[in-house]
């Protein structure tokens, strides 16, 4: 079965509409990984300042190869890249959006469709 990895975010209230600028300007290129099943950027609505970056993938081999991958460190220096382009020309902030991060790993052992 598939396996679950939610990076936990903790993003101070004056950087949340920066990360999700940034999330939404994203490279895009874990969508062409070998095994990737999905992804989703959960917004925190009530009660906690953690945001939770969901990937959904084949098998945990899958999911290491794409943190060994160029795509994993071209898509990772775009994003310090675009940090570091926002800085200089007065758009968004740069440094990092989150305060803090955990990667907490899953094993799906059971799990339901839409019925129709």
């Amino acid at each position: 079965m598939s396996v679950v990895k939610i990076n936990v975010l903790t993003v101070p209230e004056p950087m949340r509409e920066e990360l999700e600028r940034r999330f939404a300007g994203r490279a895009g290129l874990v969508e062409e990984a070998d095994g990737f099943e999905g992804f989703e950027l959960l917004r925190p609505v009530e009660g906690t300042d953690r945001y939770l970056v969901y990937t959904r993938w084949r098998s945990e081999e899958d999911f290491q190869r794409w943190t060994e991958s160029r795509a994993f460190a071209e898509g990772h220096a775009q994003a310090a890249s675009e940090r570091g382009a926002a800085e200089g020309h007065g758009h968004g902030h740069g440094g990092p959006a989150a305060s803090g991060a955990e990667l907490w790993s899953f094993e799906v052992v059971e799990q339901a469709e839409p019925k129709g």
